[in-house]
């Protein structure tokens, strides 16, 4: 599902400010609400093939159930929510376990002020971590701004949709992009539940993305 999106151009509007006290940590219970609400923002745009917003209920437990074993990070500047991203398993199939799909959103005032690029470096060093070997993500086209963070983290476009979703009276196209977390060939690891990994580890990673 397309969401591996910082907000474009050309469906949002939005300012630049500088940061002034910008930490990035694992998402709480607490957040959810500030996430749902970043997240209603793109409603009316194909950012997100959605109709409508979820309930916070449902919103609540997708993100629960994500948490079980994937990171879900929040930016906040001076203690207010900004952004979010999260890993996800995009296909059913055991086969496919070490493949994971990225999403990211952030508040209308953040754009532009480096927050998805820490988002996504914390949230790509959690995943190898996690011995994950690819990274995923789908983005509605065109999104000049979205293409350009995934080019400078290394991500190549894998696949083109045509037409692949039907929003706010047109077709729109999607676009998957793919970034090897691991260069050998090697059989895979087993996937560690973020929860499980090395505290000092995460710690690091976290405050190398903040201020």
């Amino acid at each position: 599902m397309p969401g591996s999106i910082i907000c474009a151009k050309e469906w949002l509007t939005t300012t630049s400010k500088g940061h002034k006290n910008m930490n990035c940590r694992l998402a709480t219970m607490a957040d959810y609400p500030h996430i749902r609400a970043i997240y209603a923002q793109y409603m009316a745009t194909p950012i997100t093939f959605e109709y409508t917003l979820p309930s916070e209920e449902e919103y609540a437990a997708r993100l629960a159930s994500i948490q079980k074993e994937n990171p879900c990070l929040v930016s906040t500047d001076n203690g207010r929510v900004t952004g979010f991203c999260y890993a996800h398993c995009p296909w059913e199939r055991r086969a496919y376990q070490w493949n994971t799909e990225l999403s990211i959103y952030l508040d209308r005032e953040s754009v532009g002020r480096g927050t998805g690029t820490r988002l996504y470096s914390a949230t790509l060093a959690l995943l190898r971590l996690q011995n994950y070997r690819v990274a995923l993500g789908c983005i509605t086209v065109p999104n000049k701004a979205s293409i350009a963070l995934h080019t400078r983290f290394g991500f190549r476009q894998s696949a083109l949709f045509e037409r692949a979703g039907y929003k706010n009276g047109k077709w729109h196209d999607v676009v998957w992009l793919s970034l090897d977390l691991c260069d050998d060939d090697a059989a895979p690891k087993a996937i560690v539940p973020v929860q499980s990994l090395n505290g000092d580890e995460v710690a690091r990673i976290l405050k190398e993305a903040s201020d």
